[in-house]
């Protein structure tokens, strides 16, 4: 067998990737799908969208690389966290649209349990905040809105999962209903301590234990594929949430060691060993993976808007038909003019939670042009890192040496050189961008014995570019002082 699958399933496409024994992408295929936006806040997908794109992409890959099935060793799911589907476990059929993890519409429903004094809770037993990002407050919404889904829940009619357990449903013809760690610790549901779905939490949202699923380990054989979908069939071998697929990715597998993905989102990571830390700013900890037995945890700090900000200025504005064309309009100017643009469209996340938040464009004046705003754009996604950067180093006390990057955006240079400047950290670009569905193909092969140990890993990821930080001091402090002062406009607007 010469390949191992990775099923990368993103917040805006459905991606399949083939690596080879030396961890290269031999085919690779993606599919975009409907954004469904029923009201202000409110990001929903059609589940059977996003299983028909990951569905059409494995053919397609496949087609692409002229191999059939018998080639592939085992598949890696790596997937959109927190976003939350329900469906029936003897048809299959989705209840509902799934919630995404964007989406905010349960924001007054955390407000309630906060005042009712459940954050510490939440808090001391996930390593989350409570925060309408997770999927608890989102299960919960759906039991008390569809007609009729609480009942069938409790009777053990329903399947909860996050996208890594339909998918995982879907590949098997609906004989797994599976979740990893990594997935299962962004719920609210999940004691990271334990390792067990907390009785006490699941009564707090209101969650019947019959809809979750079994939790199993980020790189073991779970099962394996239907042969309607690949025959002969293949083991589903690896899962695991996409930032910490994009952690294993990255090689960050000793304490100490960061990544960030620049994807819809952003999204650091600090690898922190066999302990969890708890963080006084707000950062989360979570599970990185459970494998051979053995518990790592992360560090994280999640912007909710990080390169879907681009997207915005393409398809919200017009100002260019890709990503590139955005980023190469932005290094037509020296400076943004004194324009920021803070680009909280679903809220601020870490360290600042803040739901109330929207997006706020400030310092514009007649001068002002869009290559003004399309560097704003970028230097807003680096802003917002260095926020996180800050705060997950004054909480880990452990000193971060360099930041490796990956994720779509990190193809910009002047985005990776702001960023250096403006944290004083060196940047280091992956040498290949796929470290999340790497992550994933790894977690995989190394469960079926394709790769040997981990430490095959690290010949896989070749450094890229490194940028190191090149802005004097005083300018950094004046560019993050009016940063700081946009920030704190765009803070609390829709309860202002």
């Amino acid at each position: 067998m010469a390949y191992v699958l990775a099923l990368d399933q993103g917040t805006t496409s459905s991606r399949a990737l083939l690596f080879d024994r030396d961890g290269q992408v031999r085919a690779s295929a993606q599919r975009e799908f409907r954004q469904i936006f029923p009201q202000p806040g409110w990001v929903e997908h059609d589940p059977e969208e996003i299983w028909s794109s990951q569905r059409a992409v494995i053919d397609e890959v496949l087609a692409q690389a002229k191999v059939a099935p018998r080639a592939i060793a085992a598949i890696g799911i790596t997937n959109q966290r927190e976003t939350t589907l329900l469906w029936e476990r003897a048809t299959g059929i989705p209840i509902a649209n799934a919630i995404v993890w964007q989406d905010r519409r349960t924001a007054p429903m955390c407000e309630r349990l906060r005042a009712d004094g459940v954050e510490p809770v939440v808090r001391a037993k996930t390593g989350l905040v409570l925060d309408p990002y997770f999927s608890a407050t989102k299960i919960r919404w759906l039991l008390d809105t569809v007609p009729g889904a609480r009942a069938r829940a409790e009777e053990g009619a329903l399947c909860f999962g996050t996208v890594d357990s339909w998918l995982a449903w879907k590949l098997s013809g609906g004989r797994l209903h599976v979740t990893d760690a990594s997935n299962a610790a962004r719920t609210a549901l999940f004691n990271i301590h334990t390792l067990q779905w907390d009785e006490e939490l699941l009564q707090v949202f209101g969650v019947p234990p019959a809809i979750l699923p079994e939790v199993c380990a980020s790189s073991a054989v779970v099962g394996a594929t239907t042969p309607s979908v690949l025959d002969p069939p293949v083991p589903i071998a690896g899962i695991a949430g996409d930032q910490q697929a994009a952690l294993f990715g990255q090689a960050c597998l000793d304490p100490g060691t960061a990544k960030n993905t620049y994807g819809t989102g952003c999204f650091l990571l600090l690898n922190t060993g066999t302990r969890p830390v708890i963080s006084p700013h707000k950062l989360l900890a979570t599970v990185a993976w459970n494998q051979n037995g053995r518990i790592t945890y992360a560090l994280e700090g999640s912007v909710f808007i990080g390169g879907a900000v681009v997207q915005w200025l393409r398809d919200g504005l017009g100002l260019g038909r890709s990503a590139a064309e955005i980023a190469s309009l932005a290094a037509t100017v020296e400076g943004t003019g004194g324009v920021y643009l803070v680009p909280a469209f679903a809220g601020l996340g870490a360290p600042h939670w803040d739901a109330s938040a929207r997006g706020l464009i400030a310092g514009l004046t007649r001068g002002t042009t869009s290559a003004h705003l399309a560097r704003a754009a970028l230097e807003g996604i680096a802003y917002q890192v260095a926020d996180v950067l800050d705060a997950m180093q004054a909480d880990a006390d452990i000193p971060i040496s360099e930041l490796r990057v990956d994720g779509g955006a990190a193809a910009s240079d002047l985005l990776l050189q702001f960023q250096a400047d403006i944290t004083g950290i060196p940047i280091v670009r992956a040498g290949v961008l796929e470290a999340t569905a790497l992550g994933a193909a790894c977690l995989a092969g190394l469960a079926v014995g394709f790769w040997r140990d981990s430490a095959d890993l690290a010949r896989f990821v070749a450094a890229g570019r490194r940028f190191e930080p090149q802005m004097p001091a005083a300018d950094v402090e004046r560019l993050r002082a009016g940063w700081r002062k946009a920030l704190a406009r765009a803070k609390a607007w829709e309860n202002a």
